[in-house]
C-alpha cells in the first residue's frame, strides 16, 4: 500500500511498480490510498507493506503506532525513486521491508 497526501499523485508509481512486477513474475496487489483512507483500507485489505510518499512521511510514527501488533512495516519512499517514478526501485523497497518482517 503506498500513501500520499490525496491518494492521487502515487498512481502513476504505482502502474510503474506493477509493470515491474510483471516482467519479473510476481504477482502483487499494490495500490494508492489517501492518508485519510489508511484506517479504513487496514480492515478491508491484506496489507503486507505500507510505503509513504514524501509528502507524508512525517506521519510514520502515528501510522506505526496504529499497527502496532499487526506486523505490517511502514517506510518512506526514498524521495530520489518517488521524485523519478522509479517503480523497479521502490517495488525492491517493498520486498525488502516484507522480507525482513
Amino acid at each position: 500500500m503506498l500513501v500520499c497526501a490525496a491518494g492521487m499523485s502515487t498512481s502513476l508509481l504505482v502502474t510503474k511498480m506493477e509493470k515491474a512486477a510483471e516482467i519479473r513474475g510476481i504477482e502483487v496487489d499494490i495500490f494508492a490510498k489517501s492518508a485519510q483512507e489508511i484506517d479504513y483500507t487496514l480492515e478491508q485489505k491484506n496489507v503486507e507493506v505500507l510505503l509513504l510518499g514524501p509528502q507524508v512521511k512525517y506521519m510514520q510514527s502515528q501510522i506505526e503506532s496504529k499497527l502496532v501488533g499487526k506486523n505490517i512495516p511502514v517506510a518512506p519512499i526514498n524521495m530520489q525513486d518517488y521524485g523519478m517514478m522509479n517503480g523497479e526501485k521502490v517495488l525492491d523497497q517493498a520486498l525488502q521491508l516484507i522480507d525482513n518482517k
